[in-house]
């Protein structure tokens, strides 16, 4: 039976060919985020089960009560854990170089024969000294592509991760995928050749070759799609299909209820985000006695920050009035994942500014 391996390194020039490495011997890779640490990175190999790790030092050991992969199995990765505990994915080699956030990036760099330069975290002087070196393409998510002067010195910018705002360059393509599509299967609405996107009930489901085989825990990914057949991942993403254009309108799990109406979250987010004033915002809910639930705004200003007045009418003119946010909160720091995902649960308990 193939090796799980689990590539306990840190981020940089390194990891591709280590994952390469574990690649050509036939077993399976995952990653462990150097960033946990206690019982966020306890819980994070827990849900991977490695059966061996590699270190930064290159010396590989057996891992007590960890286990292997089925033969084709390619990349075990943990799902981001934003709405509750992590689950990792098991994906396989019919994962297509077209495709998870970073490690796909990777990946695809390997299959291709790419030139591929890995940074050790987010700064935005050394993504723009690889446009001036020739790197022409890169990954981003919205927060860090704000933090860019500029973005148009590379020729594509792949937009991942969080919602994506109102305004973008024009040399920005907008992807929406999962950990279990292994990455972006939609690019601009449209989904890639071979993936299947279908509605029901405001549910998404994808059913596709790079699909994960199956949790690790070994439940199935498997369900039963909208025409009755089985196959399809049930992606918990709400969204639409209308005339081949995927339309995302956030989490299941996150709509907020006010006084009976939804509200998601992604969409009220994109709109304030818009804002001068605001540098990033997130939105969320508080139990309210009249409305069920209220709309909050929790935002990390920029510079002097907006009111609750500014923040409403600027919803209330793009939006349904019930989406504007009832309470503003302003904060230093938003609570975030590794992935970079807002963890809308923590934010009561975010820095407060």
């Amino acid at each position: 039976m193939p090796e799980l391996v689990a590539l306990d390194l840190a981020q940089g020039p390194d990891l591709p060919g280590a994952l390469a490495r574990v690649w050509e011997r036939g077993d399976a890779a995952c990653v462990v985020d150097a960033r946990l640490v206690g019982p966020a990175r306890s819980a994070q190999l827990a849900a991977l089960a490695p059966s061996r790790v590699i270190g930064d030092d290159g010396v590989e050991v057996r891992v007590a009560g960890g286990h292997g992969v089925e033969p084709g199995d390619a990349l075990v990765v943990a799902t981001s854990g934003s709405i509750a505990a992590p689950r990792a994915a098991v994906l396989t080699h019919g994962l297509p170089c077209a495709h998870i956030g970073g490690l796909a990036v990777v990946t695809r760099a390997l299959v291709t024969g790419t030139a591929l330069d890995v940074h050790p975290g987010f700064d935005a002087g050394l993504v723009e000294r690889a446009a001036s070196e020739g790197a022409t393409l890169v990954s981003l998510v919205a927060t860090t592509l704000r933090r860019l002067d500029n973005p148009g010195a590379f020729r594509t910018i792949v937009l991942g991760g969080a919602a994506v705002p109102t305004s973008i360059p024009a040399n920005t393509v907008t992807t929406w995928g999962l950990t279990e599509t292994g990455s972006g299967v939609v690019y601009d609405g449209v989904a890639l050749d071979g993936v299947e996107v279908q509605e029901a009930h405001g549910e998404l489901f994808v059913r596709a070759p790079m699909c994960a085989r199956a949790y690790r825990d070994g439940t199935p990914i498997d369900a039963v799609g909208p025409d009755g057949t089985r196959g399809w991942l049930a992606t918990g993403d709400a969204g639409r299909v209308v005339d081949g254009h995927v339309e995302v309108h956030g989490r299941l799990a996150e709509v907020i209820v006010t006084g009976g109406e939804k509200v998601w979250p992604a969409e009220v987010e994109r709109v304030i985000g818009a804002l001068d004033a605001v540098g990033e915002v997130a939105v969320w809910r508080r139990a309210d006695p009249e409305w069920g639930h209220r709309v909050v705004a929790w935002v990390v200003p920029a510079g002097d920050p907006p009111t609750l007045d500014e923040v409403r009418a600027k919803v209330a003119a793009t939006l349904p009035p019930w989406a504007a946010p009832r309470e503003l909160v302003i904060v230093a720091a938003l609570p975030r994942a590794p992935s970079g995902k807002v963890v809308r649960r923590l934010l009561d308990g975010s820095a407060d500014a």
